[in-house]
């Protein structure tokens, strides 16, 4: 499983790819996507399913990534 630490790892930005959007692993998958499936109600494996590129270890980065960029945005409204 991804940890806090190491989701950093996975999620990758690129300049030209989906317009500069974090994105999984340097493919096309953004942690947005990601994060929509799962706000729709699909499970980790499901998700899978429907992209066997990814791994269970990407959805936990995307929602670490997510978690983090929240507390950020926090921390500086404070």
């Amino acid at each position: 499983m991804t940890t806090q630490q190491d989701y950093r790892e996975r999620i990758t930005i690129e300049p030209g790819k989906r317009g500069g959007k974090p994105c999984i692993r340097r493919m096309r998958i953004t942690v947005y996507d990601i994060l929509s499936w799962l706000a729709a109600g699909m499970s980790h494996a499901e998700i899978i399913d429907d992209f066997p590129e990814l791994e269970e270890a990407d959805i936990f980065a995307a929602l670490y990534f997510a978690a983090d960029r929240e507390s950020k945005i926090i921390r500086q409204v404070a």
